[in-house]
């Protein structure tokens, strides 16, 4: 029998990042440092973690027909990502992420999604596909960064199939409503989870009332990342919450896809939903202690090591 895979859906981009003391002001030209170009994008990302961490990984999703393809690839070939179903569209240009990351570790992004939103006609029916003949007790872990007609055609397909998916609802203008239903788990982070429910979350109460409100909605397990004011879940009607670790944040860059990976991770080792919880915080949290998104990932290790630290 072939072994359950993580298969992730969504966007790759080549990512060229700098460092800022602030954000310039309009018209302003401001000196940057710690320039670096790596791979990046929300599926790839997730999909590096994955591998690292030890699970069969498969990528699914499209660049351009050229360098920055190349660029964008490497780290992934090398890691040991299936990159069979990731297809190179002639005349388009590799999705592209312009991230300024300040001295704070809070960053800006500006991105050109290029090839992730120009896939092919027959793009839904090939990831149809590839979703059907996917071992049991594989897991879907997708973004919205791709044509809707893609994204809606593989959640589908993993409902019919019984194979849990773990949604990313980001860019939130993407999400259609029937997407919830199709989400085993939901996991916006603050903005994205005021946006889909219409109020301010100020605190850990207000946390719980926005899962509520997207329950409410069709979702089964909704998961709000509020940043310092820690995680919290509602699963089986059971209000759970996971503090933010005390770490040293030197960059955020992916670690919205560090979770959204290392929860896909627990979920296809069986994980119960709280300890795929804290797993997903804690590697997270770890991403943010170096520079980049890719080369800051832990290994499992190093994540069950801080789980022991953190007393998670």
């Amino acid at each position: 029998m072939k072994q359950a895979l993580i298969i992730s859906l969504g966007s790759i981009n080549k990512d060229i990042q700098v460092r800022t003391e602030r954000w310039p002001e309009p018209g302003e030209t401001l000196l940057a440092e710690d320039y670096m170009t790596l791979g990046g994008g929300k599926a790839a990302n997730r999909a590096y973690l994955v591998r690292q961490l030890g699970a069969p990984s498969l990528l699914l999703a499209r660049t351009g027909d050229d360098q920055e393809a190349k660029e964008a690839l490497q780290p992934l070939k090398e890691t040991g990502v299936n990159l069979e179903h990731v297809k190179q569209l002639q005349g388009q240009r590799t999705g592209l992420s312009m991230v300024v990351v300040r001295a704070d570790g809070k960053k800006t992004i500006i991105l050109s999604a290029n090839a992730n939103q120009n896939w092919e006609q027959e793009g839904p029916d090939l990831v149809e596909q590839v979703i059907s003949e996917a071992p049991k007790g594989s897991v879907l872990a997708i973004d919205l960064e791709i044509p809707a007609a893609v994204a809606g055609k593989a959640m589908q397909t993993a409902k019919k199939k019984n194979i849990q998916v773990v949604l990313d609802p980001s860019p939130t203008h993407a999400l259609k409503a029937e997407y919830f239903e199709l989400a085993d788990f939901l996991t916006p982070n603050k903005s994205e989870a005021e946006s889909i429910v219409g109020f301010e979350i100020k605190n850990k109460d207000d946390g719980f009332h926005a899962c509520e409100a997207i329950q409410e909605k069709g979702a089964r397990n909704v998961i709000i990342k509020l940043g310092k004011d820690g995680y919290v879940m509602l699963s089986d009607n059971e209000q759970h919450f996971v503090p933010a670790p005390d770490v040293q944040v030197t960059d955020t860059t992916g670690a919205g896809d560090a979770f959204a990976g290392a929860l896909a991770f627990a979920i296809w080792e069986k994980q119960d939903a709280i300890s795929a919880l804290r797993f997903a915080v804690t590697a997270s949290s770890l991403a943010t202690e170096t520079y980049g998104s890719q080369p800051a990932y832990p290994d499992r290790a190093t994540i069950e090591n801080k789980m022991a630290a953190f007393n998670l």
